[in-house]
């Protein structure tokens, strides 16, 4: 039996709802079949965003989406994606496949789209290959309502008031694919760039620097020293590999080693946050500064036959427990993680739906953070397991994890996941100072490989959980081998 107590009364941080963000890169088949079909398709749609995933984004209250990458955003130039649709340059998509991007889906249409779903637009702009001045104007274009050439551009292209505009990011991944720089340059060309990303018509602009990949502390460290005062968020990147970048691993081949090896890696995930948050309070002690982990997920070899370049995966619960393991941990630090965005949205690594053709399926993942979603803004309260151990004798892992919050109106939500894929666990919960009449649960559960084909597309969905018996000081609960749990007490 695992004791597991709860404090309501002892709360902490508000958990921002964009922790449960997305992203969509111009990589694959993310925004083109997956997004974005065109007017003329015969795919149900409107303005070109297919219905069936636009829908199903909807109801997981996607709060911000991140766009236009990733690697393609510092060598994407966003005129080249406004006007006309048919006097749009091509492009050939050096990054990812070397297909041809027609550049049909641009401002205007991430506009909309992120209108449609009702979410926060998150730009991320070119600093690897784009000047100051391209950047300056792009911000311009968007939110500038006066008389300038960029305003004027933008009537002419059909879009006559501005647009708001709150996320902006200044670079991608510019230690690497984003212009190979030392941290040492990049942080003075941050300071230049963030200069003429100006606020205009009172949109104000959350301006995000490219952080660290990994536990590259020093990026942190040396970005806090030099530009920490004029930034208000910085990113972290992490994957999750079956072993690592050399050996990643496939989505639906493993065995028990795999399965916990992945678990394993993505738990470092605490570790990684917890020290880059440090080294961010010794300069920044209030914490006005967000940790922004837009880039997480699984990354495993691509499906045989697929094109490389398009990193489709399949998903499995192996990818539900990552998310549910994560979307933990960013609760746990939501003192300074405010933002993540999982990589990617549709059809790319770890998405959320997955597209053919007019068919649309949705994976474990997406259940999850349809599951996870009563934490939108809600506020972690203190919460305490004394959870054991799970995996194989060289792996070993915490059995279970867990984080809680309390909503608005009183009701406690709490979601653990059951990382053994043998062993059921029994629950004994202790909810202090807090009396409900009211306990509910559902449970996403099945064999760690298991996932939702276009011929089967319901083998893996949530459920109402049956096992919960309410108790004098709580309730007993019982996780099922590889499961997601969410439970609510109403106030």
């Amino acid at each position: 039996m695992i004791t597991y107590i709860v404090s309501p009364k002892k709360r902490k941080s508000q958990i921002d709802k964009n922790i449960y963000g997305h992203f969509s890169e111009h990589l694959g088949r993310c925004i083109y079949e997956g997004i974005f079909v065109g007017e003329s398709s015969s795919i149900p749609n409107h303005y070109g965003m297919r219905d069936d995933v636009v829908n199903a984004l909807k109801k997981i209250k996607i709060p911000v989406l991140r766009w236009p990458g990733g690697c393609f955003a510092d060598e994407y130039h966003w005129k080249d994606g406004i006007g006309k649709k048919e006097d749009r340059k091509k492009m050939i998509n050096t990054h990812w496949g070397g297909v041809v991007e027609d550049n049909s889906f641009g401002t205007h249409e991430f506009m909309k789209l992120c209108e449609i779903l009702g979410c926060e637009p998150y730009i991320n702009g070119n600093v690897g290959s784009g000047t100051v001045q391209e950047m300056a104007e792009w911000v311009e274009y968007i939110s500038f309502g006066g008389m300038s050439p960029m305003s004027n551009l933008r009537k002419e292209n059909g879009q006559e008031n501005p647009w708001k505009i709150k996320y902006w990011g200044i670079g991608n991944e510019n230690w690497g694919c984003g212009g190979n720089m030392r941290v040492e340059y990049y942080s003075d060309l941050y300071r230049q760039f963030a200069t003429y990303v100006r606020n205009f018509d009172g949109n104000k602009i959350f301006k995000i620097a490219c952080g660290p990949s990994d536990a590259n502390y020093n990026w942190t460290k040396v970005l806090m020293e030099n530009a920490g005062n004029l930034t208000d968020g910085i990113t972290l990147h992490y994957y999750t590999f079956t072993n690592g970048w050399n050996d990643k691993g496939f989505a639906l081949v493993m065995n028990e080693s795999d399965f916990y090896s992945t678990l394993q890696k993505t738990l470092v995930m605490d570790e990684l946050v917890t020290k880059h948050s440090a080294i961010m309070d010794t300069y920044d002690p209030e914490k006005r500064v967000a940790l922004i982990v837009d880039e997480w997920g699984t990354w495993f070899d691509v499906e045989p036959g697929t094109n490389p370049g398009f990193l489709y995966q399949q998903n499995t619960m192996r990818d539900a427990l990552v998310a549910g393991i994560n979307l933990n941990i960013f609760n746990k630090h939501s003192d300074r993680v405010r933002m993540a965005n999982i990589a990617q949205m549709v059809n790319v690594l770890q998405s959320v739906i997955l597209t053919e053709g007019e068919k649309m399926i949705l994976t474990p993942t997406y259940h999850v953070f349809e599951m996870y979603s009563a934490h939108q803004d809600a506020t972690l309260v203190e919460s305490f397991i004394d959870s054991g151990t799970t995996g194989t004798k060289d792996i070993v892992v915490p059995d279970v994890t867990e984080s809680a919050s309390v909503d608005a109106l009183g009701n406690i939500t709490m979601t653990f996941c059951n990382l053994d894929i043998h062993n059921e666990k029994e629950i004994e919960t202790t909810l202090l100072d807090f009396n409900s009449t009211d306990i509910t649960g559902e449970v996403l559960t099945g064999v760690m490989d298991a996932h939702n084909t276009f011929a089967k597309p319901t083998t893996v969905e949530k459920s109402r959980l049956k096992t919960i018996k309410k108790t004098k000081t709580g309730f007993l609960v019982t996780l099922p081998p590889c499961s997601i749990v969410k439970v609510v007490a109403k106030a």
